[in-house]
């Protein structure tokens, strides 16, 4: 990959997109991750208006300390930057509260971390709505359109994706030519909904380069019996996800009625 023309061509991508719409510039949750560390960066060099906003949920110190300090480095790099911190664990607390007691599950669990992607989302259309911004979304391809990790109207509810065409070794790559913080650089990706201690290859079973052969392989019209030992297992977790994930991913089913029931 050519890293600094991509990085060059998503930057005017932004910015003629911005222009176009009408809005004077980005919001973007930055959460300590590589992914919302690589898009922000890349909304700040656009020269637009920025806004960094951090969305705390009984948040690890690991993931606040990272989002402040890429937060600082951005404000002092570019003009444009500016950040608000919405805290939002009373409200998902008050939120989870008026909800009937269940038992404890795997569900329950799922549904709380879905929860708090979907708050979050709120709160960023918020920030977008009172000063005019457009919301940024920060999926690379392979969680968007491989295996569709992602929360559907959490932080999948986006306006614009700039590095959903990106595989993650190539947002690290950018990341790397932008000057993401080192310790963003270095820390071990997870979506922060279930405690620093769950990475994302704790979830899914797999790492992201593993999960960028297993979908090279798939688009390639490989299958399962072309593999064996762990090459088998890292490209069936791929298609387990974007096989359940396909809701994801497609558009929203419509019930069409026949012209003879009108």
């Amino acid at each position: 990959m050519k890293v600094d023309k991509v990085t060059q061509h998503i930057v005017k991508w932004l910015k003629d997109y911005a222009d176009n719409a009408g809005i004077k510039g980005y919001v973007i949750g930055v959460s300590g991750g590589i992914d919302s560390a690589v898009t922000s960066t890349l909304c700040a060099m656009t020269g637009l208006e920025l806004l960094c906003v951090e969305m705390p949920i009984h948040q690890h110190q690991d993931h606040v300390s990272r989002a402040q300090e890429h937060i600082a480095q951005l404000k002092k790099r570019f003009p444009n930057v500016s950040e608000v911190r919405s805290d939002l664990t009373p409200v998902f607390d008050t939120f989870i509260n008026a909800m009937p007691a269940t038992a404890d599950s795997a569900l329950v669990e799922l549904t709380r971390g879905n929860t708090r992607a979907r708050l979050r989302m709120t709160t960023l259309y918020y920030h977008g709505g009172v000063n005019g911004l457009l919301v940024a979304g920060t999926g690379n391809k392979v969680e968007d359109f491989g295996v569709g990790f992602y929360t559907k109207y959490g932080d999948g509810g986006v306006d614009v994706s700039p590095i959903a065409d990106l595989m993650k070794s190539e947002v690290y790559a950018i990341g790397e030519h932008v000057n993401v913080p080192a310790s963003i650089m270095k820390a071990a990706p997870s979506d922060g909904l279930y405690g620093a201690e769950r990475t994302d290859e704790d979830q899914i079973g797999a790492s992201y380069d593993e999960l960028e052969w297993a979908m090279h392989q798939n688009d390639a019209g490989k299958t399962s019996k072309d593999f064996t030992d762990r090459e088998l297992e890292v490209f069936n977790i791929y298609n387990d996800f974007n096989r359940k994930n396909q809701h994801k991913m497609n558009p929203i089913p419509v019930c069409i009625i026949p012209t003879n029931l009108r």
